[in-house]
């Protein structure tokens, strides 16, 4: 548990990015609940949720996926300026897109590449995505038959392959208390 976490001075967004089923939203709801523990105000943005109530009319094209991330950017940079956590789970396929929500954002980002192999989110499938895929009633599916490029700067890799999901959110609030998004002492139980 991390206790004694104190709210900084201005808010930030955790940007976690990676491939449908690499853990992006688990880790969203578990760093979550540690922030509110400690007196943040908190906003989870995650791309399924997001999507259906700021892009509903927008389809999975390369056009349509920056456009949407592009919408993601503006609302988190909105938020952090009111001193708010916020948490981003998207997938965020192309490079375009994230080097975008760094110049919407400003330097109150922190970009983290939630890593899983391809096979090993097939096999989670929490959503039903990669299913769906195989039986063809999913199409443009990221990682399969869409691309998802690589991060070429994050400012931290996960690999929630390898990793428990506990300890992917001690290796990502002691990066963000080490960058200066949180300030206090962090117990780790």
């Amino acid at each position: 548990m991390h206790a004694g976490l104190v709210m900084a001075r201005e808010g930030f967004v955790l940007w976690l990015e990676g491939l449908p089923g690499s853990g992006k939203t688990t880790l969203a709801n578990l760093i979550s609940a540690r922030l509110r523990e400690s007196g943040w105000p908190v906003e989870i943005l995650d791309g399924d949720e997001v999507r259906r109530g700021l892009s509903p009319e927008l389809g999975f094209s390369r056009k349509d996926r920056e456009t949407h991330a592009h919408r993601v950017s503006y609302v988190s940079h909105l938020l952090s300026r009111q001193n708010v956590a916020v948490i981003v789970a998207l997938i965020t396929p192309y490079q375009t897109s994230r080097e975008n929500a760094r110049r919407v954002i400003g330097d109150r980002i922190f970009e983290v590449w939630v890593d899983c192999p391809v096979e090993v989110c097939q096999k989670r499938d929490p959503k039903g995505i990669y299913s769906g895929h195989q039986k063809g009633t999913v199409k443009n599916l990221t990682g399969v038959d869409d691309p998802f490029e690589n991060p070429t700067h994050p400012d931290l890799v996960v690999d929630s392959n390898k990793l428990a999901p506990g300890n992917c959110v001690a290796k990502i609030l002691d990066a963000l208390m080490a960058r200066g998004f949180l300030e206090g002492r962090l117990d780790i139980v």
